[in-house]
Order: C-alpha cells, then structure tokens, then sequence
C-alpha cells in the first residue's frame, strides 16, 4: 500500500474548530462542563486518542431543558424570514471552517478526506435550502361552507427538537434536521454519537459564534454528549414534543415506543439494505460504478450503502468479472490520503461484525469471489483496516436479510422479468433506498411504480447513495418511514393549526341546531 499520508494539520483544525483535549460534552453555547464520565474519542485512522470530552447526567440534562426552554420563547417570535438570516450566517461559518470541520469528519470518523469535506458541502446546501424556505412556510386558505367565514390553516413551532444522529454522518444529518427546526422557530438538543462526540462539540462552537454575534440565547442550539443512557433523556422527555433519531433498526424501534408512550412524534431514519437491479438492458460500464461507489464508499458505512446486487442471469458472469476488477484497483489506507479510496471501520467492533458477515455468508452456502480480511501492518496499526468483500449468495439467506454495516457486497441472481428481481428487492424488512440500471423505458417505469420498489427512494441509472439535499430523505418499513432534508419535510418540525374567522353579525351552529336567545 501507499503509505504516503498527506499532512491535512489535524492538529490545526481542532484549535480552528475550539476542540480542546479536554473538551465539554454539555453545552448551551457557554463555557460550563457536564458532570459525567469521561468518553475517550480515539481516531479509526491511527488509533489515538484526539480528546476526551464529558459526558451528561441527569441533572446537566435538566439544566440543558430549562435553558432551551426559555430560548424557545424568544426564537419563535422571531420572524422566519430574520430566523433564516440567522442560517445563513451560520452557513457561511461553515463555509468559512469547511476545510477544518471536513478534517476532524476524516480523522474522527475515517471516511475520506474528500467525503469529509463533502459532508460539510452538505451542511451548507441545506443552510441554503433552509434559507429560502424561511420565507415559504405556508399554509392553505379554504372555503367554508358556512357564509361570512374564512378557513385556513397554518404552522407553527413545535419547540425542542431532540436529535439523536450516528456517527456515520457526524455532522450533516444533525444540520438537516437543525436548519429546518431553526427555521420553523424550533430550538434543538443534539446528541451526536458517542463514536463522534468531537464533531459535535465543533458545530456547537460554530453556532455558538453566530448566536452570541446577534445578541441571540443560548439556548437555541443545545449539545449533550453520552451514550444511549443519554438518548434516552431526550425520548423519554416530555419537554420535547419531537425526537429526530438517526440510527439502527434496534436503536429505532426503542426510541419510537419510548416517544410514543408519552405520545410525543418521531422522525426515524434507520437501517437500509440496499440492492441495485441490473438488467439485460443495463449499461454494464455505469453499474459497476455506481455499484462499487454505493458498496465501498464510507467503507460500507451508510444508511444507503449498496448492500445487494441482483444481476440478471443473461450477464451475471459479465458484471461479476467487472466488478472483481474494478476491486482490484481500490486503494485503502489513511483517508486523509486522497489517493485513498477506501478508510478504517469505525472501530474493532465493526471489524467484528464485519467478519462474521463474512463467516455467516460462507456457513449458509455462500461463495467469496473477491475475498475479505482485516489488514495488519505499517499504515494499518489502528485495527480497523478491512478489505471490501464481494460474496456470491442467495436472496434468502439469513445474513443477506441482515444488513451489515461495512464493505459486503452480496451478488444475486434473477432470471425472467424484472418483476422477479423487484420481488426478491422488495424481499427485506428494510426500506430506504433502491435503483435498477436499464436502457429499457418499460422496466424503469414499472420499477417506479406502484408495482415496483416500495423503498423511501427509488432510482434509475444511478446507485443507492449520493441523494441531493433538494428532496425528502428516508425510507418505508424497518427504515422508519421517517423524512428529512428537502421538499416538504419542514411539516414535520411544526404544529398544524385549522384557523376559522366568522366576519358576520351571525352565528350559524353545525348540523343546523339553533339556540332562541
């Protein structure tokens, strides 16, 4: 491998991004410390520890409710229009940190340097979109059926929204939901993951910067540091009217009954398990781009990582051998390396889960054509270094059900129409994202319609990541059926209200009953 890391200053970004090796896990936007234990952030790149950072008890928690409470009442008044002038001032922050805040994305997470930054672009994208929806939050005006009255309806806060995002997506998932709550007049308490507690302590810092510049509270953007214990806090508050989570089935599933017993809302964007279908009309040279970027970008760790591969009988042998050459040619090493392609895990659990995948595909029948490992050496010393595997198997075996969070591509065969490769697409619990590779109008159309995926997104010609912040993200099933980001996931972050004006010197009741008084 090449070892050659280029040096990006890690070092630098942190005293840019105000990440100290001793660092605050709770903050409003002041300098006071949580009274926790504290969580050691090592780097999946080398393997050293960055920081440690304080984690939040109950009673920092409580603290942390008051004051984004009271920040609650002064932010809603806010017009939007000025709110979203807030975001873009915040979007420019980014803007002028995206290189500092992309690199600690690397070294804190491992994902590519270039992903990192990319990641960050993200964070800006949605500033902006969120910037131009601050003057759209509309409502509908109706007719009455009654004379002399006006119907409508209209949106307005929710107040705190709790976020609890994962650590494969340190920093943008937490800014799709925070730049549209902002805008809607809601304030926010993120939990980031115990994985990545730096990156939130970064954005923390930036919007810190913004709200004390405008004279604005504290208590706008609230950051609690900790693992699930900590989650919990937020899904069991009856402060916070909506929960955002971000995360694994498991993890969901505990979040939603914990909001609904207190009948709270719940936006959940959980787990994919991903498949492109490629017919005999597929551009061969496409699919096997779009199939290794899905399945070996973020080293397998996306919610929209391609995870299956079903190939049409016709030119099954023909895209494997693609695809095994394509492996042949992937770098992996230190992400800040941008001759890299491929990262560490995020840690030795993962690597883990990742050869048991393999073991479990190999135990039920399967047959590895481009073989995995965990890579020792010089370059390699954190351990959490694998080989993107590619394994030939059958839809219904148990591990191919499952999705596993790294670099495991499974090969699938189909034979007949393309209705027979939608069957065995649909054919999981999950559903976040799919795409079919064709030339053929028919098949593209019947894959889009109410016959074909039953994923949140559906592509044609294009793999199951890279979705534009423009539209609503998430998935149906076991993916939560949760939306965030673009279109009009804004509804979400408000209340609805039915408004009726009675402009006349009469009362007319419903049902026509009269009162003689």
């Amino acid at each position: 491998m090449d070892t050659r890391a280029i040096d990006f200053g890690i070092d630098k970004a942190l005293d840019i991004l105000g990440v100290k090796p001793i660092n605050n896990g709770t903050s409003t936007g002041t300098n006071s410390f949580g009274s926790g234990d504290l969580i050691s952030s090592y780097s999946p790149v080398d393997g050293k520890l960055i920081a440690e950072v304080k984690a939040t008890n109950l009673e920092d928690f409580e603290k942390v409710l008051i004051t984004a409470s009271s920040a609650f009442k002064t932010w809603r008044l806010m017009p939007a229009p000025q709110r979203g002038e807030i975001v873009r001032q915040f979007g420019d922050k980014l803007r002028d940190k995206k290189e500092a805040l992309g690199k600690l994305v690397s070294y804190e997470m491992g994902k590519s340097y270039q992903e990192g930054l990319g990641e960050v672009q993200e964070m800006i994208d949605i500033c902006d979109f969120a910037v131009g929806l601050s003057r759209q939050l509309h409502g509908l005006t109706m007719h009455s059926e009654r004379p002399g009255h006006r119907m409508y309806e209209q949106y307005h806060p929710l107040g705190i929204v709790g976020i609890i995002s994962a650590f494969n997506f340190p920093v943008a998932v937490w800014s799709w939901n925070t730049a549209l709550a902002w805008v809607c007049g809601d304030v926010t308490i993120w939990k980031p993951s115990e994985k990545t507690p730096l990156c939130g302590i970064a954005c923390q810092n930036i919007a810190t910067e913004v709200f004390k510049a405008n004279n604005l509270p504290e208590g706008i953007s609230c950051l609690v540091n900790g693992d699930y214990k900590v989650g919990e806090f937020i899904s069991k508050s009856s402060q916070i009217p909506l929960v955002s989570a971000t995360g694994s089935t498991r993890m969901g599933k505990i979040v939603a009954q914990d909001v609904a017993a207190r009948l709270g809302k719940s936006l959940l964007e959980l787990g994919g398990n991903n498949a492109i279908i490629v017919t005999p009309d597929a551009d061969i040279k496409m699919t096997v781009i779009g199939a290794v970027f899905g399945a070996v970008g973020t080293a397998g760790q996306r919610c929209t990582s391609t995870r299956r591969l079903i190939i049409h009988e016709s030119i099954y042998d023909k895209v494997k051998n693609a695809l095994v050459e394509a492996y042949k040619q992937l770098r992996i090493g230190n992400p800040l390396n941008e001759s890299n392609h491929v990262g560490p895990l995020i840690d030795k659990e993962a690597v883990t889960m990742y050869t048991n995948a393999l073991n479990k595909v190999v135990a039920e029948g399967g047959h590895l054509v481009v073989e995995g490992g965990v890579l020792h050496g010089e370059g390699y010393e954190s351990g959490c270094y694998v080989k993107p595997a590619i394994a030939e198997a059958k839809p219904d075996y148990k591990i191919v059900q499952h999705e596993t969070f790294a670099p495991v591509l499974y090969l699938l065969k189909y034979s007949g129409d393309v209705q027979n490769a939608i069957q065995i697409q649909n054919n999981v619990v999950q559903g976040l994202s799919s795409a079919i590779m064709t030339n053929n109008l028919r098949e593209a159309e019947h894959f889009l319609s109410v016959a074909g995926s039953d994923c949140g997104i559906a592509n044609v010609n294009i793999g199951t990541s890279g979705a534009e912040i423009g539209g609503a993200f998430g998935g149906e099933k076991e993916t939560g059926g949760g939306r965030e980001s673009g279109s009009d996931a804004w509804k979400v972050y408000m209340r609805r209200q039915t408004n009726t004006i009675n402009y006349t010197a009469n009362l007319p009741l419903a049902q026509g009953i009269k009162f003689h008084l």
